[in-house]
């Protein structure tokens, strides 16, 4: 009898310690699309997403002694699938959601707001998240498509002297909730700086765009801007070879940078360029542990041929920054197993300077962070990178600037004040 209480309470030990480490597990969901026309750029992403985590759990057990769990969950870009991930992944310990996609992220606000999990929609989804007072739960660190507009304007302005009175701006984009993101604020823009705004929308998944380029090539436009995804990019920007339009003067947002967008074009797209909020390429210490303990040990994601691309990059970066508001909220909480609402606590508090970038093997990668309750949408910095086709690799042409706060900030107040009266959300009082 004694024997079979002994054996009894060991087994209930192992039992308990298998349950704590199984609870201790930090879950992040992937809403990926390996598949679909977008997959071209979803793959690279999700590989970095995929592969960072991974990296922590190989080199250091997890973060802060808890193992990292990924649930990858096939989206296609599509809104509903993106619903339905959602909808069967946050039961199961979800710290939060990076949807890849601006159409998913309007219909997550409400639901993942409702469940007390954050969602990080990094450099898209709706801009005026980044009012903390309002949306307690969404974040857009480091950068907005506001940001991003505005700074593509300045940076126009610079390359004109300083005057765009009388330019003409065209801007192409992909008709959707993302596409139109950024045109209240080049409209506005417009007014300030007197420039001609024509707008030229494109229909998924991108594939025919003979019309607006023949617009573009009888117009003229002094600069064009691109607001596209997927192959919309590249065949733009073959259209735009095609016709002999200067690629300096085209300027993408930073979804419209990567290399998948301008191989294709070959030669013809030497010279494109885009905006970006973060570093380029694969030259940062990071790498060299990513290819020792994950893809040298056959843990990579994909084949590891993606390292160092703009979307690895950027996936990556998704990680690295989801792994450190993980680990601040550790600290905040004193608890390794964190919850959502924790993790919602982590990312409001989230400030990394130069000196955590280079611990991280990310020297000058970006810009420091900074969030706070009244600000999701961090620093707001851009840099303007350009495609090299002989070399066939992007480089930095400028530093990283702001964008027009007194602008961009007006609309940000405006657009949450509108949704808060919309939906009867009270402003939180960030003290």
């Amino acid at each position: 009898m004694k024997l079979t209480k002994l054996t009894a309470v060991a087994i209930a030990m192992v039992m308990s310690i298998g349950a704590e480490t199984a609870a201790a597990d930090l879950v992040f969901p992937s809403l990926s699309y390996r598949t679909g026309p977008y997959a071209p750029n979803g793959i690279p992403f999700a590989d970095g997403y995929a592969d960072y985590f991974t990296l922590l759990n190989q080199r250091d057990g997890g973060i802060g002694g808890a193992p990292i769990k990924l649930i990858e969950c096939e989206t296609g870009y599509n809104t509903e699938k993106g619903v339905e991930c959602y909808e069967s992944t946050k039961g199961k310990g979800a710290l939060v959601y990076q949807p890849l996609s601006t159409g998913i992220t309007y219909q997550l606000i409400p639901k993942a707001t409702a469940d007390d999990i954050p969602v990080h929609s990094m450099g898209y989804g709706r801009t005026s998240a980044a009012n903390g007072k309002i949306f307690s739960h969404i974040f857009n660190y480091p950068g907005t498509y506001w940001d991003a507009a505005s700074i593509i304007i300045k940076y126009i302005a610079d390359q004109e002297g300083g005057d765009l009175n009388g330019k003409n701006i065209a801007l192409v984009y992909h008709n959707s909730a993302y596409g139109k993101e950024p045109i209240r604020t080049l409209e506005e823009l417009a007014k300030k700086h007197g420039y001609e705004l024509t707008l030229l929308a494109v229909d998924h998944p991108g594939q025919e765009q003979k019309s607006q380029w023949l617009q573009i090539r009888r117009d003229q436009p002094d600069y064009v801007l691109m607001w596209g995804w997927g192959v919309m990019n590249q065949v733009a920007v073959q259209e735009a070879a095609n016709i002999r339009y200067p690629m300096d003067h085209f300027i993408g947002v930073w979804w419209s940078a990567s290399e998948n967008d301008v191989l294709p074009a070959g030669d013809g797209a030497n010279g494109y360029k885009a905006i970006t909020f973060h570093g380029v390429s694969d030259r940062f210490d990071v790498y060299d542990d990513l290819r020792k303990y994950v893809v040298d040990r056959g843990k990579a994601a994909g084949d590891g041929s993606n390292l160092g691309t703009v979307l690895y990059n950027r996936g990556m970066y998704a990680a690295v920054l989801a792994a450190e508001a993980a680990a601040t909220a550790q600290k905040m909480h004193g608890v390794a197993d964190i919850t959502s609402a924790q993790m919602r606590d982590g990312m409001e508090a989230l400030k990394i300077d130069q000196a955590r970038m280079a611990e991280l093997g990310l020297a000058n990668f970006g810009p420091e962070i900074n969030v706070t309750c009244e600000n999701h949408g961090g620093p707001g910095l851009g840099a303007i990178q350009q495609w090299d086709a002989a070399a066939k690799s992007w480089s930095l042409i400028t530093d990283f600037t702001g964008a027009d706060r007194e602008v961009v900030d007006a609309l940000i107040m405006e657009d949450s004040a509108a949704y808060a009266a919309e939906n009867n959300i009270s402003e939180r009082d960030c003290g």
